[in-house]
């Protein structure tokens, strides 16, 4: 895929093998076939929702958004911290978390 996606392999060694797939013009990081973290312009952002939102604005990291048809178009995805690539348990308590949310996500779409 590119260099920093093979990179997220380490990064996320404690929480658990990863895969990757390109998805418009990024890639989509998955855990058990499930999305839980998108790469867009060599950025990493993990999957949100109400009940880990809070920890993302709290250190003021920013949402992934995308423009179409002139608006901004956001999705449930923030800017993971940067320690997180440095840590490797810690990247793996935020993936844990980020993870967490995609299966709420999935459970809340059957």
């Amino acid at each position: 895929m590119s260099d920093y996606t093979d990179y997220l392999q380490d990064v996320f060694a404690q929480f658990g093998p990863v895969s990757v797939r390109r998805m418009f013009g990024g890639h989509g990081i998955y855990h058990q076939g499930l999305m839980f973290a998108l790469v867009a312009d060599d950025m990493l952002y993990l999957k949100t929702d109400d009940g880990n939102v809070g920890d993302f604005e709290r250190k003021g990291l920013e949402p992934f958004f995308y423009h179409k048809a002139g608006r901004e178009v956001r999705m449930s995805y923030y800017r993971a911290p940067e320690a997180i690539f440095e840590d490797q348990e810690l990247a793996a308590k935020w993936a844990d978390a980020a993870f967490a949310a995609a299966l709420r996500a999935k459970a809340g779409k059957h």
